[in-house]
């Protein structure tokens, strides 16, 4: 069934047009886009040829065509508004690829949430409230369940969910196979995996915050492990999916260098911690992997002063400007010649309105 939907996408790909918007996002990454918002379109629309099914999330995760039907039907929607997105897909098995690696369990959202899975920490779910007895109980089984996660060492790659990433991989190019548009122009780009302090939070729970002071040394060993294994998972994840040239693409958009980190955890941090816990091990994966770009929910102007100066970060990608003290964002970013891609457009368009130089750094829809 899903190849009459990759003939509808081979028919209306024009290639010039695909090119020219390549293009265009090609000089907004090399700082050659000088002021106001950066915000491409297609130069024309091409409508759908035939009606493209909505596959649920848990329909996905169960099937490789359904999960490919999923994806390309953003690249069907981008063609047929004649939107600035670049054709892409991914392996869309949410944020519990590397902790299923360590053995945590996958946790999968009731099918009216329509919502990526998450994964259970490896001590359980448990209580959040340390002040009493139990939580206390909770916190120490998180710890030990850590321990053994650490005496166990690397994992395997090809484990649970890190292992279909990889298959849904390999289908994605069977069967791109034989449209060659669609081989061209949509790009497989990486999957969700993370940051090392947020698969540290997804394998330890919510009293991890508490072992950042109880119990650093432990903390530390966990996040040593996890930014290992993301750079052994990375390495494996291009040898499938090599790097093409110009940008990386994520999320439909284009950033200099290979990964986007996630740092959701970082808004419960100070400063000095994220310091600590955080920044050297977000760095030493921008370093070894050609550099890329940070996500972040929430907060983060208490920190991006920090991140900002990480050896190969060239883009930031916020999604709560609301949150956050905006005029610190841009000083800490378009100011030092790292892109802002994917920000609401209303943060840029007050910005612009007070005065503010974007210095063509900033990109909205």
């Amino acid at each position: 069934m899903i190849e009459r939907y990759l003939e509808d996408l081979e028919e209306r790909i024009d290639p010039a047009v695909e090119d020219e918007l390549w293009a265009e996002w090609g000089r907004f990454v090399t700082g050659d886009v000088r002021d106001g918002i950066f915000s491409p379109r297609r130069a024309r629309k091409a409508p759908a040829g035939l009606t493209w099914p909505q596959v649920p999330v848990n329909e996905a995760l169960e099937s490789f065509d359904a999960m490919a039907l999923q994806q390309l039907a953003m690249c069907s929607r981008s063609l047929a508004t004649g939107s600035g997105e670049i054709l892409a897909v991914r392996c869309n098995y949410g944020t519990g690829i590397i902790p299923t690696l360590f053995g945590a369990e996958l946790f999968v959202m009731d099918l009216e949430t329509d919502t990526l899975p998450t994964s259970v920490p490896l001590g359980g779910i448990g209580s959040t409230n340390l002040n009493d007895s139990l939580g206390r109980a909770d916190a120490t089984k998180s710890a030990q369940a850590v321990m053994a996660l650490l005496e166990r060492g690397g994992p395997d790659l090809g484990f649970a969910l890190g292992g279909r990433v990889f298959e849904m991989a390999r289908h994605y190019y069977e069967l791109f196979e034989d449209f060659p548009k669609v081989k061209r122009h949509v790009h497989l780009y990486h999957p969700d995996m993370q940051g090392p302090m947020d698969i540290c939070e997804l394998l330890w729970g919510s009293s991890l915050f508490v072992a950042l002071v109880e119990a650093p040394d432990l903390v530390t060993q966990l996040l040593d492990l996890v930014t290992q294994t993301y750079i052994a998972y990375m390495e494996a994840w291009t040898d499938l999916v090599p790097l093409g040239p110009g940008p990386s693409v994520h999320w439909a958009m284009a950033h200099r260098g290979t990964i986007m980190l996630r740092d959701d955890s970082a808004m419960n941090l100070s400063p000095r911690m994220f310091k600590r816990f955080i920044k050297p091990y977000d760095e030493h994966l921008l370093r070894t992997l050609g550099g890329g770009a940070l996500h972040f929910c929430g907060r983060g102007d208490h920190y991006i002063a920090a991140a900002s100066t990480m050896e190969g970060l060239t883009t930031v990608n916020l999604s709560q400007p609301e949150n956050n003290d905006m005029d610190a964002i841009f000083d800490h970013t378009v100011d030092k010649g790292i892109n802002i891609i994917g920000l609401p457009r209303a943060a840029a368009e007050v910005a612009l309105a007070g005065g503010r130089d974007l210095r063509g750094r900033v990109h909205c829809w």
